[in-house]
C-alpha cells in the first residue's frame, strides 16, 4: 500500500516540476533566441539620463502641423502589429509614435510576456513613455495641443495612466481593453476639457465588464466627455493589424477610433 502511495507521490511530484521548469524553461529560451522590438523600430531618442530609447514613427505626406498619437503596445513588446497600426493612423492625418515600453525586449509567448509584465519596473515604463510624449510633442510637424495616448491590454491601462499622469498635455485618451480606473477623485485630471474612449470586450476573462461600467459611471459622474463601449461576443485582445479594417467588431471598433479622434483632435 505505501509503494503505491510513495509511486503516486513521486508521479505528482515530477508533475509540479515539470509544471515548474517548462514555463522557466520558455523564458529562458525565448529571452536567449527570441526577436527584439528594435526589429520593428526606426527612430531613437533619449530620455532624461541620457538612455537610448526605440520607437516607430509614422508621420502623414506634407509639413503639417498634425495632430499626433501616443500608440502604446499590448504586453508582448513592440511587435510586427504596432507599424501597422501607427501606419493606418498616419495614412488618417496624425503623427504616430509607438514607443518600446520593454526596452527591447519582446514575447509572442505567455510565460515570458507575463514575467516581462511582472518585472519590468512600472516607474521604468512610466517614465520612458512620458519621454516618448515630450519627443513627440516637440517635432516641428506636430501640433501639441492636439495629442493623444493610446493603447491595447497592458498599453491600454498604460495610455489611461499617461492621460492622468499627463492631462495637461493631452487631449484624448483611447483605452483599449486596458486596466480601468473606478475611483472619481483618481480621475478628476480628464475634467478639464479632456475626451476618454474606452473600448471593452463582453467576454473578456481579463477586464471584467462589471469594472468597465463602474469607470464608465465615475466618468459621468465627473462629467467627463466620454465614449464607452463593450463590443459583445468578443475576448481579450480582439483587435489586430490583421483583422482591424475587417467587417464586424473590431473593424467597427477601429472606426470608432478614428470617429472619436477626428471630432476631438481635428474638429
Amino acid at each position: 500500500m505505501w509503494k503505491i502511495i510513495r509511486r503516486i507521490l513521486l508521479v505528482i511530484g515530477v508533475i509540479l516540476l515539470l509544471l515548474i521548469l517548462l514555463p522557466v524553461g520558455i523564458i529562458i529560451f525565448d529571452a536567449a533566441f527570441g526577436e527584439s522590438s528594435t526589429d520593428y523600430t526606426n527612430i531613437t531618442y533619449q530620455n532624461e539620463v541620457g538612455v537610448t530609447l526605440h520607437g516607430y514613427l509614422a508621420e502623414p505626406e506634407g509639413e503639417g502641423p498634425f495632430p499626433a498619437v501616443v500608440l502604446i503596445h499590448e504586453w508582448w513588446g513592440l511587435n510586427a502589429g504596432m507599424p501597422v497600426l501607427a501606419d493606418a493612423l498616419a495614412e488618417q492625418g496624425y503623427v504616430v509614435l509607438a514607443p518600446d515600453a520593454y526596452r527591447g525586449k519582446l514575447t509572442s509567448r505567455v510565460p515570458r510576456a507575463l514575467y516581462l509584465r511582472l518585472t519590468t519596473p512600472e516607474e521604468e515604463v512610466r517614465s520612458d513613455l512620458d519621454t516618448a510624449l515630450f519627443w513627440l510633442q516637440d517635432r516641428p510637424n506636430v501640433d501639441p495641443e492636439r495629442t493623444a495616448s493610446m493603447g491595447f491590454c497592458f498599453g491600454g491601462g498604460e495610455s489611461l495612466q499617461l492621460g492622468l499622469r499627463q492631462s495637461e498635455r493631452l487631449a484624448v485618451t483611447v483605452i483599449y481593453y486596458g486596466a480601468v480606473v473606478t475611483n472619481p477623485d483618481l480621475l478628476k485630471p480628464f475634467t478639464d476639457g479632456k475626451a476618454v474612449l474606452g473600448i471593452f470586450a463582453e467576454e473578456d476573462q481579463q477586464i471584467f465588464v462589471d469594472d468597465v461600467l463602474e469607470f464608465e459611471a465615475a466618468l459621468n459622474s465627473l462629467e467627463i466627455t466620454n465614449e464607452v463601449t463593450i463590443y459583445p461576443g468578443l475576448g481579450h485582445g480582439f483587435l489586430t493589424e490583421e483583422n482591424f479594417e475587417e467587417p464586424g467588431g473590431p473593424g467597427d471598433a477601429w472606426q470608432q477610433t478614428l470617429a472619436f479622434l477626428e471630432e476631438n483632435l481635428k474638429e
